[in-house]
């Protein structure tokens, strides 16, 4: 479930992408120019108000796909508090971590040699 989930995310993310690109920043749509005989809908406004629609509804479907993957996953890494609590165990006959020397324990005898 949660990975149909995760495609139709992406694809709704590229294509929120797609829309938000397309639009000019003036709010005029495409900005290809404007023809008259296509009439309203493909005007420069028709295509604005087409863009805000598609893009509002796109938002609207990353919103809900973003909480919907958030809960399913809510439960899955209960045990996990950090990244680092994953990391992989060494191998056979390495050290885990590197050794800091190990300091003296008596006097320092000076020797001369």
């Amino acid at each position: 479930m949660a990975t149909v989930l995760l495609i139709i995310h992406v694809f709704v993310t590229i294509a929120l992408i797609g829309v938000v690109l397309i639009q000019r920043s003036e709010g005029g749509g495409l900005g290809i120019g404007t023809s008259q005989g296509m009439g309203s809908f493909m005007s420069g406004r028709g295509t604005a108000n087409l863009l805000t629609r598609t893009t509002a509804i796109l938002a609207a479907a990353f919103f809900a796909l973003s909480l919907m993957l958030a809960l399913l996953n809510k439960g899955t890494l209960t045990n996990q508090r950090s990244v680092l609590d994953n990391l992989p165990a060494a191998p056979a006959g390495a050290p885990a971590l590197p050794m800091a020397p190990a300091a003296p324990t008596g006097p320092a005898v000076p020797t001369n040699n």
